[in-house]
């Protein structure tokens, strides 16, 4: 398998109010092969949601080399970065993000329309990707008329709606109950199988991380260990 993600050597720091910095990142380093399901886990406040954000162009690094299908993500320009999000990557998150005033269906093709696909295309793509998370019965349904298992569904097909190359879940499932959260991550790991989909997902929850290929656990803005879950092993 080829590397998709190449992280090298990551640092990031926040200003303190006395004029130093406080570390958060601290010389991450490791790789995400194409197709491969990671999830990085660790205690509250360890740095593991700014990694995610730092991975994925939200926020910016202070040193270290962050390369996305071999292109260097902190070299670009904001506005090239933000195009190269739109192209590459999609996001879950842990509150869904969805506008209420639009339906599944429009929450699902407004990242193609404002990034200039035409209208008919769009909702073509749309309807594609509501066929791949079973939803697309409830097309026209708004937010609030869906349960959370379903509004996180709407959530999995807006990421992949432009085929990314890359997923990014920030605690997928910490908004939903055990069998919607189980749901979900059968969901996951499908999509992961059937389409060779490549997740990069943070979470606290033991359940979801024995889910994936690998785990990347952290400590005080630091790797400590990797592992590969009983599960993965076995498969």
């Amino acid at each position: 398998m080829s590397v998709l993600l190449d992280v090298q050597g990551v640092g990031m720091g926040f200003p303190t109010p006395d004029g130093s910095s406080l570390r958060v990142l601290d010389g991450i380093s490791f790789g995400v092969a194409e197709g491969e399901f990671v999830c990085v886990v660790g205690p509250s406040g360890c740095g593991k949601t700014t990694l995610l954000n730092c991975l994925s162009g939200l926020d910016t690094i202070d040193e270290g080399l962050i390369l996305i299908n071999e292109e260097d993500i902190n070299r670009l320009s904001d506005n090239k970065r933000t195009e190269f999000r739109a192209r590459q990557m999609g996001f879950v998150f842990q509150f869904y993000n969805l506008l209420p005033v639009l339906s599944a269906i429009e929450n699902v093709e407004l990242p193609l329309l404002v990034s200039g696909t035409k209208t008919a295309a769009a909702r073509t793509k749309a309807e594609a990707a509501l066929d791949l998370v079973h939803l697309r019965e409830w097309a026209r349904h708004k937010p609030s008329q869906l349960s959370g298992g379903q509004r996180q569904r709407v959530t999995i097909a807006r990421a992949l709606v432009n085929e990314p190359a890359i997923v990014w879940g920030d605690e997928p499932t910490g908004d939903l109950d055990t069998q919607n959260a189980n749901e979900i991550m059968d969901l996951i790991g499908d999509l992961n199988r059937r389409k060779n989909q490549t997740f990069v997902i943070v979470t606290h929850a033991p359940d979801v991380a024995a889910r994936c290929h690998r785990i990347i656990h952290m400590k005080d803005g630091r790797i400590v260990r990797e592992e590969i879950p009983e599960r993965a092993a076995r498969s």
